[in-house]
């Protein structure tokens, strides 16, 4: 057994400096006060306050002229300004790193730049250095940095500088980066990840890959420890995160050989090093116990194995008396009763001289599980023999290991049968992302995920996809898979299934897949279908992003389709909501309605009677005597009263008259200028090509 300590596990600089200019204004001042917790350490924060630095929440518990430690976090230039007000002494323990970013957002917000910063929005160190700068952003992840892109397009052409938490993650910082590079036009990225923190997570990584448990220290409030959990977790089976020894559950180090020790910056090496003398006394009992252990030889008997499965009501004394007696040894399949369940373990009653326990840890890997949802006293469980005691009676089990090589069996049987296994996402890899397949790691590589060029991987993450088994390499634990093989079998079976039982008039539940200039293409089920641009609303629009965006759920029906040559033309717009329908149900020859001018012509004017439909009123019909053109009388945007005299169902064309009511307009004011408004937002008549004169009434 062997214990492996991080070399960069602990204080960092910025944070061994806080703490010594803490415990020397103690000695100065005899008592001060520190603004928040110095760090996200609790036991050094108890430590501090037995020395005299008080902890406090806010300013208002701060006595005017105590003197105040500011934080390795920092703090904004608000709270210095209202510690001078008080008259305050201030010990600013801001680590060098962070009031750097106080430095450079100052500068930068006042060269009239936005200050954009990837990091935790409640972090202490976030919130002091956004009090720095004029205006800011806050982004957490690449999802949320896509959602503010997608909601902002102004940002694409907006001076923006780029800032990172000193302990955020350089992976995350650098997808965050390339999102917003692919859009924003105008930027200025710093780098301002503590190299330190990389250098601890990328050891971390390093050493979590080959040790069978990883022991993370560290507070539970510190961000940077969070972080060395989740990297441990992506390549060690087992992390243990704890604060301190006292939380170390040594049942958990059972039957592990080689442990790995990391710790967050907020950790002392005192409590580094009580963790790891728990451990080696841990080990050193371990290996005692296993030297003063006598190992039976195997039974031989061919009489045992020819009553192993004999039912115990039909046992003799005899068999029941060599079962019992029946050694046990590491690495045997075996199975038994489960006796009871503790929230550490379970314990299994095996029929032989020992008594077998699986430690919740070695039943499943399912984050945050109740072990009693997935196992009952009573249930019949198969396991592993990982380590037998004599001495104690015990017998380590894991059904972990068992399921482990079942699913290795699987996995092959899968990649030979060619079967759709499902799995979820749990992390992006260089090229591609990793699929957790009944506990087997498969790589996918990025051509093979299925999503579009230039797409990032994080899209895929924690989502649960079907794939195909392309390459098994167990002595290696390799395994390569294929998301893009099933789901192009799967839209292909749709595909064939939608064209089988399509129809004219059928309606249709899809997904917008792209737009262009002259419609949308829509996703119905394996097949795309076209909305035509004069499709997509009743009323005129110029470009079909008015009305749809990429990935919109829309239902349209089926207009026309070509099944030779694969075309579909699909409708979207409500024909209960056809504008002309409305008019005619409301409105008849004779009738008289309040209009619009939209549009002025030389041989009259177009008005809007309902949103959708426009009547012409001819120029002989605007007043009661002779006019050079529409203008002298009416403009657009005007509201009149005109009566329709004429109504052309075939066309769904409108004929409107002013003069029919024996009225006659003000008046139009003198335009402001010589440009013309294209404006009407359905015209029925074509404005580009007017009525032929014989269309139109006789001019007096």
């Amino acid at each position: 057994m062997e214990i492996n300590t991080a070399k960069t596990a602990g204080f960092c600089f910025g944070v061994k400096r806080a703490v010594g200019m803490a415990e020397r204004a103690a000695k100065e001042y005899g008592s001060c006060v520190c603004l928040g917790p110095l760090i996200h350490n609790r036991d050094v924060v108890r430590e501090l306050e037995s020395l005299g630095v008080r902890t406090v929440d806010s300013i208002d518990e701060i006595r005017d002229g105590e003197p105040v430690i500011i934080r390795s976090h920092g703090a904004g230039p608000e709270v210095y300004s209202e510690l001078d007000r008080k008259g305050c002494p201030v010990i600013d323990a801001t680590c060098p790193d962070v009031a750097r970013i106080h430095r450079l957002v100052r500068e930068e917000s006042a060269a009239g730049r936005e200050i954009l910063i990837i990091g935790e929005r409640d972090h202490p160190e976030v919130r002091a250095v956004a009090g720095w700068c004029g205006q800011s952003i806050v982004l957490e992840t690449p999802e949320e940095t896509e959602e503010y892109l997608k909601n902002h397009p102004e940002m694409a052409g907006t001076p923006l500088t780029i800032v990172s938490q000193t302990t955020g993650e350089r992976k995350n910082f650098e997808i965050c980066v390339n999102l917003l590079k692919k859009q924003c036009t105008n930027l200025k990225i710093f780098d301002t990840i503590c190299n330190t923190t990389s250098n601890r997570q990328r050891e971390a990584a390093e050493l979590a890959s080959r040790c069978d448990v990883m022991v993370v220290i560290g507070g539970r409030h510190s961000a940077n420890t969070r972080k060395l959990v989740e990297v441990c977790k992506s390549r060690c089976g087992r992390v243990l995160f704890v604060e301190n020894a006292s939380e170390l559950d040594v049942q958990a180090l059972r039957g592990m050989t080689v442990f790995g020790v990391t710790a967050g910056a907020s950790t002392p090496e005192w409590i580094i090093k009580e963790v790891n003398r728990k451990m080696s006394d841990e080990i050193k009992t371990a290996e005692a116990v296993e030297t003063s252990e006598t190992v039976e030889p195997p039974v031989e008997d061919t009489a045992v194995e020819e009553t192993a499965g004999t039912p115990e009501a039909e046992a003799t004394f005899e068999e029941l008396l060599e079962r019992s007696i029946k050694t046990l040894h590491t690495g045997e399949k075996v199975s038994g009763v489960v006796a009871s369940i503790t929230q550490t373990e379970i314990s299994v009653d095996l029929g032989t001289k020992q008594s077998g326990y699986i430690p919740v840890s070695e039943y499943t890997d399912e984050p945050g599980v109740n072990i009693n949802d997935v196992v009952k006293v009573g249930d019949v469980v198969e396991a592993y023999v990982m380590r037998v005691n004599d001495v104690e009676g015990t017998v380590m089990l894991s059904k972990k290991r068992l399921d482990s090589v079942k699913a290795w069996d699987n996995i092959a049987e899968a990649r030979n049968t060619k079967a759709v296994v499902e799995g979820t996402v749990v992390e992006e890899n260089k090229g591609g992302v990793v699929v957790n397949v009944r506990g087997i790691r498969v790589f996918v590589p990025a051509s093979q995920s299925g999503l579009p060029k230039d797409t990032p991987m994080t899209e895929l993450l924690q989502k649960k996809v079907r794939l195909r088994i392309t390459e098994v390499n167990q002595p290696r634990r390799r395994v390569v898979g294929s998301i893009r093989a099933v789901a192009y079998e799967e839209r292909r079976a749709k595909a064939e299934a939608t064209w089988a039982e399509i129809e004219e008039g059928k309606h249709y539940h899809g997904v917008v897949k792209s737009l262009t200039s002259y419609g949308a293409f829509v996703d119905i089920g394996g097949v795309d279908g076209m909305v035509h641009v004069s499709e997509l609303s009743w009323k005129r629009i110029h470009q079909p992003s008015e009305v749809l965006s990429v990935g919109d759920e829309i239902d349209v029906y089926v207009i026309s389709f070509d099944r030779d040559n694969r075309k579909i033309s699909l409708g979207y717009k409500d024909p209960n909501e056809n504008p002309w329908i409305k008019f005619t149900s409301t409105y008849g020859v004779g009738s008289v309605a309040e209009v619009r001018i939209v549009k002025l012509m030389p041989f009259g004017a177009f008005a809007e009677i309902v949103p959708g439909v426009d009547g012409l009123i001819h120029i002989s019909q605007i007043a009661d005597r002779r006019i050079g053109k529409p203008d002298d009388v009416l403009s657009e945007g005007q509201v009149v009263r005109a009566k329709i005299t004429n109504i052309d169902n075939e066309n769904k064309k409108v004929s409107l008259s002013i003069r029919a009511l024996g009225e006659t307009p003000a008046p139009a004011p003198e335009p402001e200028s010589d440009e013309e408004d294209d404006g009407g937002d359905a015209v029925v008549y074509d404005t580009d090509n007017p009525p032929a004169p014989e269309d139109l009434p006789d001019a007096e």
